[in-house]
């Protein structure tokens, strides 16, 4: 272990006193800056602005200094003890950002939303969700012929990127249960471009 991890790991293990305290307090700024730093990128996409994503932020930096200060006997010392904790606050923000989506979200998105789709959705290559017809398409698709279940997941993953651990805690399920609806959302989809002329049966 580095000596800057090893001090850390010193002050915090106490769990109280001065050094503790100041040890936490210096933690937190550290965690603060990294948030504000996530958040401010990561927000938009979300249409978080403003005064809430300072709210995200802190919220998110408070929740992973009491993980790490409950977990910080799990550190051995493999990374350096900032790489180490900076994860537990990119992992909040994660999951808050997720959070916020799902109260804050709505049936339909921006077509400039739907055409920056990453190329994960299994449909069709990249060069097809270029064309705003198809675009136009799928986001009709996703809309009338999948079920509420399936719309969700979809729209979640495909159209905002959020992580998938996030989406399987919010909705209490699993990866293996996200895949199978993706599969079974891409399956329609597919069928119904295809029969709208729109892709191929190869697609």
């Amino acid at each position: 272990m580095d000596p800057e991890s090893a001090a850390w790991v010193d002050a915090l293990e106490d769990g109280s006193g001065p050094q503790y305290e100041q040890a936490c307090a210096r933690l937190h700024a550290l965690l603060v800056r990294i948030a504000m730093d996530d958040v401010f990128r990561r927000g938009p996409r979300y249409r978080i602005t403003g005064p809430e994503l300072n709210d995200l932020a802190h919220q998110a930096a408070a929740d992973a200094l009491m993980r790490i200060t409950h977990k910080i006997h799990d550190f051995r010392g493999d990374a350096r003890f900032t790489t180490w904790a900076f994860r537990f606050v990119v992992l909040e923000v994660s999951s808050k950002l997720g959070r916020h989506f799902w109260r804050a979200s709505t049936a339909r998105f921006d077509l400039d939303e739907w055409a920056q789709m990453p190329d994960h959705s299994g449909i069709d290559p990249v060069n097809h969700w270029q064309a705003q017809e198809l675009v136009e398409a799928v986001q009709d698709a996703v809309e009338t012929a999948l079920s509420a279940r399936q719309r969700q997941v979809f729209t979640a993953l495909v159209v905002r990127g959020v992580p998938l651990e996030t989406l399987a805690d919010e909705l209490e399920t699993n990866r293996n249960a996200l895949y199978k609806t993706m599969f079974d959302a891409r399956k329609k989809l597919r069928a119904r471009l295809v029969a709208n002329g729109l892709l191929n049966t190869a697609g």
